[in-house]
Order: C-alpha cells, then structure tokens, then sequence
C-alpha cells in the first residue's frame, strides 16, 4: 500500500507540473500572438515611409558591434535607416546602443559609419544608454523628446519594438531591415519569444530605465551627444 502511495504521489505530482507547463506554454504562445498580431500593421515599406509626415527622428536600435565595425545586422539596420533619412523621411537619426563600458561602444561606431554614408553629423544623436529595446524608447520619449518616429530594425525583433512604443504612448512605425539570412537567427528567435512576455510585463508597470537625466530633443544638434 506504500508503494502505491508513493507512486499515486508521483502521478499526481507529474499530471500537475505538466498542466503548469501547459498553461505556461498557452501563455507564452498568447502573448507572442497578440504582440505580433498588434504590430504588424505598423510595419510599412520604403514608400509608405515617405509619404509619411512630421516624423520626429528614424530610431536605429544597435545590434552589436566588432571593434569599431557594425555586425551584418546592424549594418543592415543602419544602411536602412540612412536610406530613409536620404530620402527625406526625417532629417534627424537617433542611434540607441550599449555604450556601458568603455571597451565596447556601439553608438559612436553607429555614428561614424552614418558619417561615412554622408550624413550630417548635427543630424545624428547617440543614446549611450540603450541598455535594451525598452530602454531605447523609454529613453527616445523622455530624453529625445521625440512623439513620432520610425524604428528599423529586423523584422523579427520590430513586432516587440513597436509593441513597446506603443504602449509608451509613442507615435511609431516600422521598416523592417532583412535584406539577407543571418547565422544564428533560429538561438534569436527562441530569445524573442521570450523577450516579447517580458517587455509585455514592462510596458504593464512601466520601470524606470538604467539611467535618465536632461533632456536632449531630437530637434537640436545631434553633436551635443558626442562623448
């Protein structure tokens, strides 16, 4: 009779750790779809983006860089983000990365390459601070003081971007920068599974980012973010 307690205990122990899974599961899958579903029709192309006005700022989120070299993907982003600003979408672009060491700094290199591109460097604003998607437009709304804008980045990663902003009350539409396949990209599919119920928890009870301070609008010179 013990024996059969103890394996009654287990069975039950097990049916109730996989409905927890289930439902955790269900959720996680919820959530993905709702963020996707409520995004998607915020992603725009190239000439929707220019028949666009009033657009405060293209906001660039980093991706990594090799030294003083953007990654594939973040090229990628800011070669799409300055074909924007040269067609005239907006005149100023808002390059939001890690810059919280100072052995690794993703918006100077962001900047220089936009530099190299023949942007003006007045037009270009560094958040050192981008700690994370969140924080990147936390940071666009409240430092850069900017209300409408357009993120680039990959598509799998715009969905969250936009869900974000707009749930931080931002004017935001998205250009998606895919123009190739990128090693590695199922391991980041997985983690923006993931990151998507997160930042849908964030934008719930909206938590301060890393770091604030004055303002810098994106309307100004972008040379006063220069370090």
């Amino acid at each position: 009779m013990h024996k059969l307690s103890a394996k009654k205990i287990i069975l039950r122990t097990f049916i109730i750790l996989m409905i927890f899974v289930a439902l955790a599961a269900a959720g996680v899958f919820s959530i993905n779809a709702y963020i996707k579903s409520s995004a998607k029709k915020r992603i725009i192309s190239f000439d929707q983006a220019s028949n666009l006005e009033g657009i405060d700022c293209i906001l660039i989120l980093g991706a990594g860089v090799w030294g003083d070299r953007p990654t594939l993907m973040l090229q990628d982003r800011l070669d799409f983000g300055i074909e924007l600003y040269k067609k005239g979408v907006s005149d100023r672009l808002l390059m939001s990365g890690d810059h919280g060491r100072k052995d690794y700094d993703e918006v100077n290199v962001m900047k220089s390459y936009a530099i190299n591109e023949g942007v003006l460097s007045s037009h270009i604003f560094m958040d050192h601070a981008g700690f994370s998607t969140y924080e990147s437009l936390y940071r666009a709304r409240d430092i850069f003081q900017a209300k409408k804008i357009i993120i680039v980045t990959q598509e799998y990663h715009l969905y969250r971007a936009l869900y974000v902003a707009d749930k931080l009350g931002l004017e935001a539409y998205g250009v998606a920068s895919d123009p190739r396949q990128y090693v590695g990209q199922r391991a980041r599919d997985v983690r923006e599974i993931l990151a998507r119920v997160k930042d849908f928890f964030y934008v719930i009870v909206k938590p301060k980012p890393t770091y604030l301070g004055d303002s810098i609008p994106v309307s100004g010179n972008g040379d006063v973010t220069n370090d």
